[in-house]
């Protein structure tokens, strides 16, 4: 190698190392927001996260300004790319107490952060800190696992995060993330639902790190229309249905270990679709859902009973009282149902993603 080679690549190492590091700090601290979102916190929190912001923009200056070659040019566009939706995130969560609407502009922001960590995924296939950003923290210094991760072929089909008719503006698609390293083994299936006005593009990204780290398959999908149907017909329990059909085609799936769960709206669909005689659905994990005694008196007693259902809801919560939660699970309970309850003191009306590594260990019994 040259002295100029050699001074270029330097170059290049120099750079990368300056954006990569903030940006992942940066999306993590934005995540960490976004969990302990509240509307009376909204101005601490910014408080909080506004000095991650300027190491960013330093990074992506200094990355902008190299001339990167023709076989690093995908990497540099993800990186970029990712850079930018960040820090347009930190931009609008900072404005937000200045916004007539501060919690809307907040989660607005997480909506950027969420497209940020879909723009950098793919370089974890190159840079080990990204790979490992993308599992549980408890299992980044897993060594088997990272060597498993580092020899998988993530270029096969069938493997990796993939969308079906899931653009930005569809409804009634899904996305889905197959573990890399999956290689035939019979494993649990996932299906998650995002809340209402939400899609399945985004909220994949909550559950894909325990998806990645414990080898589980997993579907976000898309309501039919702007959130999922709890009122009228029900449009989405046959697509449910369809997808979960779909990954048992393709996939070896766990039939005893197949999960819906959900956030807001999806969590109250999740009781509305996963309580029918006919559900795919071996377990439930409603989070922060809404909850009326009809759903469980007009529900098959044969289903309730037995039924595992792990409930989850903030003691913050302002779209849906925390009594919304001790009332079902109350009706739950004398209706039969195994009942994991957990009432988290901090939380509001967000998802809290640091339960899903609990969820599945009660999933799998480990």
């Amino acid at each position: 190698m040259t002295e100029e080679n050699t001074s270029d690549t330097d170059t290049l190492l120099e750079a990368t190392t300056a954006l990569v590091p903030p940006l992942l700090t940066g999306i993590d601290v934005l995540q960490r927001a976004g969990r302990h979102l509240h509307p009376p916190n909204v101005l601490a929190l910014t408080s909080e996260v506004e000095s991650f912001r300027a190491p960013l923009k330093e990074g992506l200056d200094s990355f902008n300004g190299i001339e990167w070659p023709d076989h690093l040019r995908g990497f540099a566009a993800h990186v970029r790319e990712s850079s930018e939706l960040a820090m347009r995130a930190f931009n609008e969560f900072l404005s937000a107490p200045n916004q007539s609407n501060p919690v809307m502009a907040a989660y607005r922001a997480m909506g950027f952060n969420t497209k940020a960590l879909e723009a950098i995924y793919p370089v974890g296939q190159m840079l080990p800190p990204v790979s490992r950003f993308f599992l549980n923290p408890e299992q980044r210094e897993d060594e088997a696992l990272l060597t498993k991760i580092g020899q998988a072929d993530a270029s096969r089909e069938n493997v990796g995060v993939m969308h079906a008719a899931n653009g930005p503006d569809e409804r009634g698609g899904f996305s889905m993330y197959v573990p890399e390293y999956y290689d035939d083994e019979t494993v649990p299936l996932i299906v998650a639902m995002h809340g209402g006005s939400g899609h399945g593009r985004s909220f994949l990204w909550t559950w894909l790190r325990t998806a990645r780290s414990r080898n589980a398959i997993l579907i976000s999908p898309t309501s039919k229309d702007s959130t999922w149907s709890l009122m009228g017909p029900d449009i989405d329990s046959a697509n449910l249905q369809a997808m979960v059909d779909y990954a048992k085609e393709h996939w070896q799936i766990d039939e005893e270990k197949v999960l819906l769960t959900g956030m807001s709206d999806g969590g109250t669909f999740s009781y509305v679709s996963g309580l029918q005689n006919d559900s795919p659905f071996t377990h439930l994990a409603p989070s922060s859902a809404s909850f009326h005694p009809m759903l469980t008196e007009v529900a098959d007693p044969e289903r309730l009973k037995g039924l595992p259902i792990y409930l989850m809801h903030g003691a913050l919560d302002w779209m849906f009282p925390v009594d919304m939660a001790r009332s079902a699970n109350d009706s739950f309970l004398a209706a039969g149902a195994e009942v994991v309850y957990r009432e988290i003191e901090d939380l509001s009306h967000t998802y809290p993603s640091e339960e899903n590594p609990r969820i599945f260990d009660w999933l799998t019994g480990s």
